[in-house]
Formats: structure tokens, sequence, C-alpha cells
């Protein structure tokens, strides 16, 4: 017993990160601005989106999930959301996945109404191995309560893996970038000396012509 709470316990403390839930209020607009929220992802991460939006007379809420590329990728998108929907996708490459929530206002309501409404929503933003059901999983494959944990546990050490290597070829890339940047430093440095020795060189036989021409040296 003491051994699967402290599984339990790991595993909470190791999935904390993963977790984003968020309560805002969403205020309506003719042409409305896209409020954001950002998280960071691996490569083939599985996210899930869970929103639930509260009702709200003459306004729609609409549903994008995006990418942090510059193109601004859409994995997915969904007009008109109401109550508690889910949605899943699957990152295509590192970066970041923003889902983004814009609650637009009915051509037929004046602006000024518009101050007072809002609508409510509930985001909830599961990545990796939260997102996966393992409850699920235990029922289709029989699993005792320990042996779950350990599927678990098993997931974030594959995440954790996951996040080293990323770190370990950015680390690289850093390095790579660093030394390109230290060699192009270098030859700008030694094309700089050359340049003003050969400035130098020219400006002396320069300035001898020049006395010669006016008989102030032999």
């Amino acid at each position: 017993m003491t051994s699967r709470r402290t599984l339990s316990f790991l595993l909470f403390v190791l999935l904390a990160p993963l977790v984003s839930a968020i309560k805002l209020a969403l205020p309506p607009a003719r042409v409305p601005a896209p409020k954001c929220i950002w998280n960071a992802v691996h490569t083939h991460a599985l996210v899930i989106v869970t929103a639930n939006v509260s009702p709200g007379p003459s306004q729609r809420v609409d549903i994008e999930i995006i990418d942090s590329t510059p193109q601004r990728n859409v994995y997915l998108s969904k007009r008109d959301v109401k109550g508690e929907t889910r949605l899943a996708v699957t990152a295509h490459a590192e970066g970041e996945v923003g889902v983004c929530l814009k609650n637009w206002l009915s051509p037929d309501v004046k602006t000024t109404l518009a101050r007072n409404m809002t609508r409510t929503i509930d985001l909830d933003i599961d990545i990796g191995v939260d997102a996966v059901d393992y409850n699920a999983i235990a029922n289709q494959e029989s699993l005792s309560g320990l042996e779950t944990e350990m599927r678990k546990l098993e997931g974030v050490v594959k995440e954790i893996e996951d996040e080293l290597d990323y770190l370990k070829k950015r680390e690289e890339r850093f390095a790579t970038t660093n030394l390109s940047t230290n060699q192009r430093v270098q030859n700008f440095a030694w094309f700089t000396l050359f340049s003003l020795i050969g400035l130098g060189v020219w400006q002396i036989f320069h300035l001898r012509a020049y006395f010669k021409r006016k008989y102030l040296i032999d």
C-alpha cells in the first residue's frame, strides 16, 4: 500500500507540469481578436483540449488549434462551440501549440449592448502522457492498479527521455552555431587586419611617390 502511494505521489509530481487548466471570460466583438493559450510540445506529442463553454445569447465561440511556426499551421478548427467539447491533435514538430478562442457578436446586436455580454470558458489542455486514457487501457488489458501506475510511469520516463534528447540536440545546434559564429568573427578579424596592412602599405607608396613628385625626397 505504501509503495502504491509513493508511486502515485511521484506520478503526480512528474505529471503536474503537463497539465494546463484555465478559466477565462471572453467578451464578444464584431471582429474579435483571438485569445491564445500556448504550450510547449514535442514531435508526435498527443494534445487533448477540453473546452466547456457557458451559454450566451447572440454569441458564437470558435476554437482553432495552431502551431508557433511563421505559417501558423491550423491543426484543427471548430465553429460555434457549445457546452463541453473535446478536441485531439498530434504535434507535427518541436515548438508550441496554441489554443485560440474567438467570441463573435451577432450582427443583429448593437455593440453598446455587448459591453455586458460575455462567455465563460473552462479550458483544460493535456499533453503527452497525461493525454492518454490509462483507465481505458487498464480495462482493455485487465491491468491491476499497480500495473496501471507502472504503465503511467513508463510513459513519463519516455517523455523525460524525449525531453533530454531534445535538449541535447538543441545544445548541439547552439554549439554548432557558436562555432560557426566564432569562425566568421575570426575570418572577419583576419580580413580587417590584412586590409589595414594593405592600406598602410599603399599609403606608404602613395606618399613616397607624392614626395618624389614634389622633390621633397630623392
